[in-house]
């Protein structure tokens, strides 16, 4: 693990740093397509909810519930209905 990022092993250190992004704003990429309304409030949460992993959870939970669920809810609904 040492050797991973050693100095000379700058692909490594990138890729590592890459993924860290894309986890710590994971939900903000999920707002973006399921609870897009609220897509700038998710983004700015997401800096500070990174550090403690039960408020990133909550803003993973407030980012996929919005108008694709209630959308698919109603779809179910109607389908039960026929």
């Amino acid at each position: 693990m040492n050797n991973l990022f050693a100095g000379d092993n700058y692909g490594a250190i990138a890729m590592a740093f890459a993924v860290v992004v894309l986890l710590w704003f994971l939900p903000a990429v999920l707002a973006f397509f399921f609870n897009r309304k609220h897509f700038k409030l998710i983004l700015l949460a997401c800096i500070p909810a990174g550090f403690s992993l039960i408020a990133w959870g909550g803003v993973l939970a407030w980012a996929t519930t919005g108008k694709v669920v209630d959308k698919y809810a109603d779809r179910a609904n109607q389908a039960s209905k026929t």
